[in-house]
């Protein structure tokens, strides 16, 4: 029972959530089961994060009090990880007492490099962080492309710099493996490019009088990244010395991050760096994807691209959106999402693939009245086919290759419906029902490799060997 921590990047709640929201639930939701299934003791973690100062304009533009907002849209967060099916043990929202007590311990154990000065620097509301102008992209932010704002205030920093080389050590030793190494080594670049000390407080009044107030100083609220960051250990009761803490974080050599490329900076060098100085344990793992596109163009409100996931599941079902995002969009790198993809998608692998199989194997077998009562193949071609399925599978997961291992899933099912169509087993002749009790056995093994990626499927498929009795999983779309 190896303890297993993992963890979603925890979303903005100024809007409700989209479909790269969704696309980051369902990745780490499956190797939160994949781990579960390795008999791994999992504590998956997401939530919200609801103490920036966006959250705070959002509630001002929408003449709505911060409180208001921030609980309305992360219910609709936690709405949407349900909706999606989504295993977490824990959904943090950082207002809980549980939060605000673990934040403002962890700035206490970093105290020995936290100062006081005032600053000048040009800052974005939507990244939550402050620029050097030659970071920016015509003189604006490279994620957000808007004119950051120039503030000029007295702050507290964090002693960044310091930790430099042991940073570059932890990276070079692979004491934090990065996925993919394209984005390790944007890292290592900007590590060596010389890193500076961090903004880590605003004023009350900047703050608009929202978040966690700075230990000994109600004039200044913490930043909220370091906020934030934070919550992965905060959830395990860090500020309450919950044994889960010692259990999942710092005793466990397996703690996965999973996260948006716009945020890898914070992630791999200033959390890293907290961490350092608080003298706690380091993560193991930060697996970065990329975005999600629409018909090619970023998902923008002004041009009216935004995917609503809710919408998507109520018109398609769950288990056919979970499959989408796992098997179209590349797990590392941006991808594109429109309907005609989707129900392309959709009808060639889930209708008259994995649904046209089962339904296909469940009516031969009611014709000659076989059952699932094998455990051994007839045929020993498919054991080991479903052999080398599981490592693949096994293989692909442990790198995040999320459509590769589906790939192989559905190398089983293209040789259940060539094995059917050469074997003819409808037809009246000797080991025709030899033949249904493979695909039976099959059809078994697919809905147990399914599990992590189609938790939905996977239980229907079980269900309806035993019974012998077919319902369609995927109804084509005409």
């Amino acid at each position: 029972m190896k303890p297993t921590f993992i963890s979603t990047a925890i979303p903005y709640v100024n809007a409700p959530g989209h479909v790269g929201h969704a696309l980051e639930f369902i990745q780490t939701d499956v190797i939160a089961r994949y781990y579960r299934s390795l008999k791994r003791d999992v504590f998956f973690l997401t939530g919200t994060d609801e103490n920036s100062l966006k959250n705070a304009k959002a509630a001002e533009q929408q003449g709505v009090s911060t409180k208001d907002l921030v609980d309305r849209n992360a219910a609709i967060f936690r709405s949407l990880a349900d909706k999606l099916k989504i295993s977490y043990d824990d959904f943090i929202r950082t207002t809980e007492p549980k939060h605000i007590k673990g934040a403002q311990k962890l700035w206490l154990a970093c105290e020995d490099d936290i100062y006081q000065k005032t600053y000048r620097g040009l800052y974005c509301v939507g990244c939550e962080e402050f620029y050097q102008e030659s970071e920016l992209e015509d003189g604006k932010c490279p994620e957000h492309h808007t004119e950051p704002e120039v503030v000029e205030e007295e702050n507290y920093f964090f002693r960044l710099s310091k930790y430099q080389e042991q940073l570059k050590a932890v990276f070079e030793k692979d004491i934090i493996k990065i996925i993919p190494s394209s984005r390790k080594n944007e890292i290592v670049s900007f590590l060596n490019s010389g890193l500076e000390d961090i903004c880590i407080s605003r004023s009350v009044e900047r703050a608009k009088g929202w978040g966690i107030p700075v230990p000994g100083d109600n004039t200044q609220i913490i930043w909220v990244w370091f906020d934030a960051l934070s919550n992965y250990i905060n959830a395990l009761g860090y500020g309450e010395n919950d044994k889960k803490f010692e259990e999942f974080w710092q005793k466990s050599d397996a703690k996965v991050h999973v996260i948006g490329k716009g945020i890898a900076r914070f992630h791999a060098i200033y959390w890293p760096g907290i961490l350092l100085s608080a003298g706690i344990s380091l993560p193991s793992t930060i697996f970065v994807h990329g975005y999600i596109t629409v018909d090619g163009q970023k998902m923008s409100k002004s041009i009216g691209n935004v995917i609503d996931p809710f919408e998507l599941v109520e018109k398609y079902g769950v288990d056919a959106v979970r499959y989408f995002f796992l098997r179209e969009i590349p797990p590392t790198e941006d991808g594109d999402f429109s309907f005609e993809k989707f129900e392309t998608r959709y009808n060639a692998d889930l209708a008259s693939g994995l649904g046209n199989l089962v339904a296909r194997t469940l009516a031969l077998a009611k014709k000659q009245q076989s059952t699932i009562n094998n455990q051994q193949f007839n045929n020993s071609d498919f054991q080991k086919l479903v052999d080398e399925t599981k490592k693949n599978v096994d293989e692909s997961l442990e790198e995040f290759r999320f459509n590769d291992a589906l790939v192989a899933i559905w190398d089983i099912i293209h040789a259940c419906d060539k094995y059917v169509d050469e074997k003819r087993p409808w037809e009246v002749s000797k080991g025709q029902k030899e033949v249904i009790a493979d695909l039976l056995l099959a059809g078994s093994h697919i809905a147990e490799l399914l599990q992590p990626f189609l938790p939905e499927t996977s239980e229907k498929i079980q269900q309806q060997l035993q019974s012998g009795q077919s319902e369609p999983l995927f109804p084509r779309i005409q």
